[in-house]
């Protein structure tokens, strides 16, 4: 009899610990920034809800690599973050997979008052080195953290688009790693002379500072290159394969939005980055300049993801080997696009 109420205890145990698992609200991560505007359209929507996902839980993160650490621990079931952790946080073994693109060529090179004069009046592979012959020390460049989309950009584009050597990008320049927020700070106060960095943040600063400028972007950067993606568990693509395509459906829907009529998108996105407290005419500027950007198609960032793997790997911020066919599942978009 003991053992008979013993084993009822134990199931009764079991099943409540699939109701809970199964009651477990969906754990949202993001970054408070223009290139996951989808994100903040789809909560807005009353898309999860529509998919029987209600009251998800939401989680703020201000860089990739510390989603990457969330993503790791086995937080989070649904993140939107940089192609560059994303990568980091596979290769590491974290479970997740790729199923849609968000942006594509977001970065952006910005040069305060003292540093823009060198690009416009001269070679700008030598623009560093003449404002360190002409001040006396090195630019200061602030940018995401090591690993992350917009450091290797920046990378990318002293390297291999202006042909800096790492000897001489070290000898004129100084890279400081801060999250978006820091990022703003250092540009308004005069603490760096520029910082490769994406939206809001270019268009509040160009709106504050008319003595900034942007003097690269997008392909003269990084020609294709892969941004802020959507990324989900394995785990929840095989339990619960139905949610995440509607969150796919409405990543889709959401994206064509951005990209027809940002207008429409303003609150929702207005709602999140910022604080929420971003006027409504730089978030509007700010996603009318992405608009063309916004891409939802996983296929056509793989072979830039490819270029980004092999150049992270060679300047040692991607240390594993990733086998890109186990990060991207297309599946979802291919079939949503063929209904």
């Amino acid at each position: 009899m003991r053992r008979l109420v013993t084993l009822i205890a134990l199931v009764l145990c079991g099943w409540s610990s699939l109701v809970s698992a199964a009651n477990k609200p969906l754990e949202i991560g993001y970054m408070p920034i223009i290139p996951v505007s989808q994100a903040f359209v789809v909560l807005e929507s009353g898309a999860l809800k529509k998919a029987g996902v209600s009251d998800p839980k939401l989680y703020q993160f201000q860089n990739g690599p510390a989603i990457v650490q969330a993503l790791l621990a086995g937080q989070l079931d649904v993140a939107y973050l940089g192609i560059g952790p994303a990568m980091v946080a596979r290769a590491k073994g974290a479970d997740i997979k790729v199923v849609a693109s968000d942006i594509v060529e977001q970065i952006s090179m910005v040069a305060l008052g003292k540093l823009a004069p060198y690009f416009k009046n001269g070679d700008a592979k030598t623009a560093f080195a003449r404002f360190k012959a002409a001040t006396g020390r090195k630019a200061v460049i602030s940018t995401f953290p090591r690993g992350s989309v917009p450091e290797t950009v920046l990378q990318y584009w002293l390297q291999k688009q202006l042909g800096m050597s790492r000897n001489e990008i070290k000898a004129n320049i100084d890279i400081i790693y801060q999250g978006a927020a820091q990022v703003q700070q250092s540009l308004m106060t005069d603490a760096v002379d520029g910082a490769a960095i994406l939206e809001p943040v270019v268009s509040i600063v160009l709106d504050r500072r008319h003595d900034a400028k942007v003097v690269a972007s997008g392909s003269a950067m990084f020609p294709h290159q892969p941004g802020a993606v959507l990324v989900v568990r394995e785990s929840l693509i095989k339990q619960h394969p139905e949610v995440v395509k509607a969150l796919v459906k409405a990543h889709i829907a959401a994206t064509n939005e951005l990209r027809n009529h940002p207008e429409k998108a303003e609150k929702a996105v207005g709602k999140y980055v910022g604080g929420g407290r971003l006027p409504a005419n730089i978030v509007l500027t700010a996603l009318k300049n992405s608009a063309d950007h916004f891409q939802a198609d996983p296929n056509t960032i793989i072979d830039g993801t490819r270029t980004m793997r092999d150049f992270q790997a060679s300047q040692g911020t991607l240390k594993a080997n990733l086998n890109l066919k186990t990060l991207f599942d297309v599946s979802f978009y291919n079939e949503l696009t063929k209904e």
